[in-house]
């Protein structure tokens, strides 16, 4: 009954479209099989005493079957089978009545007729199609008419049948706008010479100088070139495309993956997506039973990380948001951009914070109560740190220690720290800093989980991964900026190589782990590490930016080796000798194998630091640190 209360009028008046259909369809599969005949005229009256069951029964039918909600305007062919399976249905339902009810007990002879049931199939199938279709048909012509009128460039469509037919769909429905396509360039030999919903598919992508020459010919310029996802496999040479593009002063623009269930929307292309390994499958699904309905509090909200954190979690349906970032114009930032979601229903609140202050965490948090703590506060940059590396210790070891505790003492179901892949055999006091704080979590997590049995215990969990495409501080910006001064392009070192993976599918995975962690079957793993795919080298990376800005390297822009800076080594590793990988059967994700030393030990080392900072030890803080640490080497002083 609460489905049924809730059809619209809509509903009711589809209802009735399709009874009278088939009340017709039944009416005339009779008129054909008995025309000029009067047995014909015979039938009618038992007919008329059929009819009112027959109604009943074909709106049970049209109703379980969905065909009275499915909309009209996006009919395809799912809903053409689910008619023929309506149409099956009741043609079944006449065969019973004629063979088993009607004909033995009232007529003592057939009174339908096998003829007469096989005409009825075929004309309720057309009857419930035809306005459909052509409903169907008559919205297509209206969009693609204001597609092609509202200043829509002429454009080509770059990659694969089933990505244009993903983009021509959207457009037709609108959500795609101001492209015209014209044509569609695939790198498969079997999309050749084919059209895809009335677009040709006019060759290969290295036949776009053919094509554009062509069109101009014609004078019908093509103005833009859209890539869509296969446009950027390996295969397809991605950034040849677009050196001949620019040369054809194309606007190109892609069109991003729909797997994350985003509305398909253009973008500009840029160097980071020819960067892009193949992505990880994210089960979206796991992420939003995680977040949703849940209080979340995410430290450093305003940095690169921090802010798509909150970007996701709000887009996974959290109850309310706590953002705490130390920086004003970083936090204004965030919490005006989650504020124009029109689709966030959220309650957000950010506070200036600096999580080196135990006591204004504690307060916060406190009040907050959070189910879930995001820890992305800390000083990350390696140089600096190197310089000024006792700062790094008060934030990124005491902030995190602040953060966990205040977490614990908040009752939160997990903390999550962003961690980082130089984290692993230290050399920097980035990845020192950081290891220190994963073996206190680490701590933390085990000594929580060998409580008596209860309340399931708190986890802490740390998350490493390696750089983040165009984040604050990323080379990526940085090289950018170079270029558009001219040059030149500082590397550090002709055979540096660096993991790198786009922010978006960092916090996806990131959130991922923190799913993983708070299973009902808790993991012996607190250190989890993303798989970021194949290392990138950097000089690389420079010279396909200055290509794709038009520019030769080495000619037009120089590309000069500064040196390794303090504190960094040539190539990144995934996993120390002393924590092996554990597979944990989660796409993207591995475990690295516990290894902390135990809590009085830590908080020994933890007391030492924090006296030899008051009284300014750099010599105590190294110590107690290598200490801590074995494996550190660095050249910080």
């Amino acid at each position: 009954m609460t489905r049924l209360a809730q059809l619209t009028y809509r509903n009711l008046l589809i209802a009735a479209h399709d009874i009278l259909v088939s009340v017709v369809a039944l009416f005339a599969a009779f008129y054909i099989r008995f025309e000029g005949a009067s047995s014909f005229w015979e039938r009618v009256p038992l007919l008329l005493q059929l009819l009112p069951y027959f109604i009943a029964f074909s709106f049970i039918v049209f109703y379980f079957s969905n065909l009275l909600t499915t909309k009209w305007r996006f009919i395809s062919l799912p809903d053409a089978l689910n008619i023929v399976r309506v149409a099956t249905v009741l043609t079944l339902a006449l065969l019973v009545l004629d063979y088993i009810i009607v004909a033995p007990n009232v007529r003592g002879t057939f009174f339908f007729g096998k003829l007469t049931i096989i005409l009825y199939w075929f004309l309720e199938i057309l009857g419930l199609s035809a306005l459909r279709f052509a409903y169907r048909y008559f919205r297509y012509t209206r969009v693609r008419r204001h597609a092609k009128s509202d200043d829509a460039a002429p454009a080509l469509l770059i990659g694969r049948a089933a990505d244009a037919e993903v983009v021509l769909r959207g457009i037709e429905s609108g959500a795609v706008k101001r492209i015209w396509p014209i044509g569609i360039l695939s790198p498969s030999a079997a999309d050749r010479g084919q059209l895809i919903r009335g677009v040709p598919v006019l060759g290969g992508i290295d036949d776009v100088e053919d094509v554009a020459a062509d069109f101009a010919r014609r004078e019908r310029p093509i103005a833009r070139a859209l890539m869509m996802p296969t446009a950027f496999e390996p295969d397809c040479h991605p950034e040849t495309f677009l050196m001949r593009a620019r040369r054809l002063r194309l606007i190109v623009s892609r069109l991003p993956s729909l797997e994350s269930g985003d509305a398909p929307r253009l973008a500009p292309v840029a160097v980071e997506d020819l960067l892009l390994r193949p992505s990880h499958k994210i089960d979206y699904g796991r992420l939003e039973a995680l977040v949703k309905g849940k209080a979340v509090v995410v430290t450093g909200g305003g940095g690169s990380i921090g802010a798509e954190i909150c970007q996701r979690v709000v887009a996974f349906g959290a109850a309310r948001l706590l953002i705490l970032e130390n920086s004003e114009p970083a936090l204004y930032a965030i919490t005006e951009a989650l504020a124009a979601d029109p689709e966030a229903n959220v309650a957000v609140e950010g506070r200036i914070a600096d999580i080196r202050d135990r006591d204004r965490v504690f307060a916060l948090v406190g009040e907050f109560k959070p189910d879930l703590v995001f820890h992305a506060a800390a000083l990350k940059h390696v140089p600096i740190l190197e310089r000024d590396w006792s700062e790094g210790v008060k934030t990124n070891i005491f902030g995190s220690i602040n953060v966990a505790d205040a977490a614990m003492a908040a009752g939160a179901e997990a903390m999550v720290m962003i961690s980082t892949d130089k984290a692993i055999e230290p050399v920097s006091m980035l990845g020192l800093t950081k290891r220190f704080a994963e073996m206190y979590c680490q701590a933390l997590d085990r000594q929580l989980a060998e409580r008596p049995a209860g309340r399931p215990p708190m986890r802490l969990i740390s998350v490493r991964f390696g750089n983040v495409l165009a984040s604050n501080g990323s080379v990526v910006p940085k090289f950018k900026a170079q270029i558009e001064a001219g040059g030149p392009v500082t590397v550090t070192h002709p055979d540096m190589v660096r993991y790198f993976m786009t922010i978006r599918e960092a916090c996806d995975l990131v959130i991922t782990a923190a799913s993983h962690a708070l299973a009902p079957q808790r993991p012996d793993v607190s250190v989890y590490v993303l798989n970021m795919g194949q290392p990138v080298r950097i000089v690389e990376l420079a010279e396909r930016m200055i290509r794709l800005s038009g520019l030769q390297p080495g000619y037009d822009i120089e590309i000069k080796f500064t040196g390794i800076r303090p504190g960094e080594r040539l190539n990144e590793i995934l996993f120390a000798s002393e924590e092996p990988p554990v597979e944990i059967g989660v796409a993207g994700i591995m475990a690295a194998t516990p290894n902390e030393p135990p809590m009085p030990t830590l908080k020994a080392w933890i007391a030492a630091l924090d006296q030899a900072i008051t009284r300014n030890d750099p010599v105590t803080i190294k110590s107690v640190l290598k200490d801590a640490v074995p494996e550190f080497g660095s050249s910080a002083a």
